[in-house]
Formats: structure tokens, sequence, C-alpha cells
């Protein structure tokens, strides 16, 4: 997958919006290169299985959604993204 070694401009994403992204995880999807919801909105399969790998995660990137969850957020669909996944944390 694209990744970046900084954010751009305007700073990260707060990617803890994503239900199943706590502290941690935020800061090893950083440390991939991984600072915006519009990164992972891209993800296909293949990048998806890789990001799993890397953080040992078994299947919980699909599981949880995380891709239809960028996509809402990437475009400020907070209604829809509460509808489908609850209000954010």
């Amino acid at each position: 997958p694209e990744t970046l070694v900084v954010p751009r401009e305007g700073g990260a994403d707060d990617l803890k919006k994503i239900k199943g992204i706590g502290p941690k995880v935020e800061k090893l999807l950083n440390s991939l290169g991984f600072f915006h919801f519009d990164q992972i909105t891209v993800w296909t399969g293949e990048q998806i299985a890789w990001v799993d790998d890397h953080l040992r995660f078994n299947g919980r990137i699909t599981r949880e959604k995380w891709v239809e969850q960028a996509e809402l957020l990437a475009r400020g669909d907070e209604e829809e993204f509460a509808r489908r996944f609850g209000p954010k944390s």
C-alpha cells in the first residue's frame, strides 16, 4: 500500500475514530506510514492482508470493516458512520 514518511500538511487524521483502532494501533499504523483515512480507503484485499500480517491481526481489519469506516470518515459522513457503526468514540 501507499505509505507516507510523515503526515500531509494539516496533520494526521485521528485514526482512532475507526472502531477497532486505539492509541497503540494508531501508533503502529503511523509507524507503517498510514496517517490518513483516504490511505485506508484504497486498500485492496492484498494490501489489507499485508497490513494485517504486519500488525498480526488475523483478519481483524476485514472483520471490523476499517476500509468502509475510513471511507465514511474521509468524506465527513458522520451521520452514516453513526448509523452503521454507532456513535464516534
